[in-house]
């Protein structure tokens, strides 16, 4: 059906299959008619009421104009071809850095879509739930072991909530010995989340420039110790990629003032089987297994940021702890130092069923394979991409690299020109513009699961746009050019969002650039 022409009445402004196989979509406001219904009731015998009577017009939401009334068809058609358009780990390659987004085995999914998994209510009697205790309790002793802690809690959803965890902790334990104290040391490569507990916690955060090699030097910290450090905070690999090989010494060195050192575990895809954060100097870590420990995640969920701890700081972990006394599972409540409770229930369980399932097949050798190719990828991409893209640490990287557009900003290119191009290759883009202390910076982490095939067609992507933009830089301004749509005014989509339909808003120029 050609463009702007009728059907059964109706303009039809849009063509179907316009790219292959993927159809265009309307908005669900702009489909459905008038009484058309997707669902058969029966008659209710519950007298009828009126909504502003019993509850009042200060708590209903105004009327939408043009609320669409659909088919079950029209739905289910309508979220089934949004579908299609999405990308994600299961589509392609997925380089976001600091994220791991990496490919999950399906049979860990399968393990948690069991019934006798999916269907055991948190609440349940101790004497029920025996079994899914255990496997709790088991996956607690192996993230002890391979973090180099004494104890875990798996209660933290989130690796923030992890990290708020950890130092609501540290705050405790100093009241405990009669100074809080009140000063954290966190480095300009640590991740964003880490200045942000700490403000939330009531300290002052002391930034802590890196050395010329993008880690931190022992030198760099020591005019800021004190009895007045709580705690420093360290992200390791950094968000550089690098190891902070100095960790040690720096741990010394802030233990010697009283603070403890804290480890931002979201790069721990870096250290399985090979480094023990406890046997570098950390006090406690966070780890995120729905980024380490084989659990999709994006688009808000779930999650979960287990908290590590050395024994001296056990008897602050919140409450319950999961105990187990002559084979049976407990919780134990009855912790009189603990920073108290932190959510309901203990743990999403489902992904700490995947973490388990993810370490039991996998196994020491496996796990630290996972890290070594992991690490290997990451310098192969940096190792061939080099000689286009400007490096600003040499050095070697651990699980991701970062590039920045130093050379691609002379030709009238920037990063998120690039980005913007690579979708045009059938790449998602890398994460850019952080870390925020390389300018225009370009992180790519292609985790453990990505082939070497993989890896070179996209190295084959970012060397031919450096060659696009050595020609005809202007081109990339307008990518990408083979999605729905071109590129958006990401600024203004930020600064005005548009967060209810009104009909009628845009016009059909607008819609034709993407809108806002």
């Amino acid at each position: 059906m050609p463009c702007g022409q009728y059907w059964e009445g109706r303009m039809v402004d849009f063509q179907r299959g316009i790219s292959g196989l993927i159809q265009d979509e309307q908005l669900l406001f702009e489909i459905g008619s008038p009484g058309r219904i997707g669902v058969s009731l029966p008659k209710t015998d519950v007298p009828e009421v009126v909504p502003e009577e019993r509850v009042g017009l200060q708590f209903l939401r105004g009327d939408i104009d043009g609320f669409p009334e659909l088919s079950e068809p029209e739905v289910v058609r309508h979220f089934t071809r949004l579908s299609q358009w999405n990308y994600g780990v299961d589509t392609g390659f997925y380089p976001l850095g600091s994220c791991t987004m990496k490919y999950n085995p399906k049979i860990h999914e399968e393990l948690a879509s069991m019934a006798e998994w999916r269907c055991l209510h948190p609440y349940l009697p101790e004497a029920r739930t025996q079994g899914a205790m255990r496997l709790l309790h088991e996956l607690e002793r192996f993230l002890c072991e391979i973090v180099g802690m004494d104890a875990v809690t798996l209660q933290p959803c989130a690796g923030a909530q992890g990290e708020l965890a950890g130092m609501m902790m540290v705050r405790a334990y100093h009241t405990s010995r009669g100074n809080p104290r009140s000063k954290v040391l966190i480095p300009d490569t640590a991740h964003g989340t880490n200045p942000a507990t700490s403000a939330l916690c009531g300290y002052e955060v002391v930034q802590i420039p890196s050395g010329k090699e993008g880690i931190l030097e022992p030198e760099s910290i020591e005019s800021h110790l004190g009895d007045d450090v709580a705690a420093i905070m360290v992200t390791n690999p950094n968000t550089l990629g690098l190891f902070e090989r100095h960790i040690a010494e720096i741990a010394d060195k802030v233990h010697a003032c009283g603070g403890l050192v804290y480890g931002d575990g979201a790069n721990l895809n870096a250290l399985l089987g090979t480094v023990r954060p406890g046997d570098t100097g950390f006090d406690l870590i966070h780890i995120n297994l729905h980024k380490t420990f084989s659990t999709p995640h994006g688009g808000g969920g779930p999650g979960a940021g287990p908290l590590g701890v050395k024994e001296f700081l056990s008897a602050y972990l919140p409450v319950p702890t999961l105990v187990e006394k002559g084979g049976t599972y407990q919780w134990d409540y009855d912790r009189p130092m603990s920073i108290g409770s932190l959510r309901s229930f203990y743990v999403n369980f489902g992904v700490a069923l995947r973490a388990y399932a993810y370490i039991r097949s996998l196994g020491a050798e496996g796990l630290r394979k996972v890290s070594q190719i992991a690490v290997l990828n990451a310098n192969y991409i940096q190792s061939v991409l080099k000689e286009h893209y400007h490096l600003p640490n040499p050095s070697p990287c651990m699980h991701e690299c970062v590039f920045s557009d130093r050379w691609l900003i002379p030709l009238g290119v920037t990063t998120m020109d690039l980005a913007k191009r690579l979708i045009d290759f059938g790449f998602h883009p890398p994460t850019i513009y952080f870390p925020i202390v390389v300018p225009g910076a370009i992180m790519i982490e292609p985790t453990e699961t990505e082939t070497r095939e993989e890896i070179d067609l996209f190295c084959e992507a970012m060397i031919r746009i450096v060659e696009e933009a050595k020609r005809s830089p202007e081109g990339l301004h307008g990518s990408p050019q083979k999605t729905k749509v071109s590129r958006l005014d990401e600024v203004q989509a930020a600064r005005k969002a548009v967060l209810r339909w009104e009909r009628h808003q845009m016009t059909n120029a607008e819609t034709d650039k993407g809108g806002d």
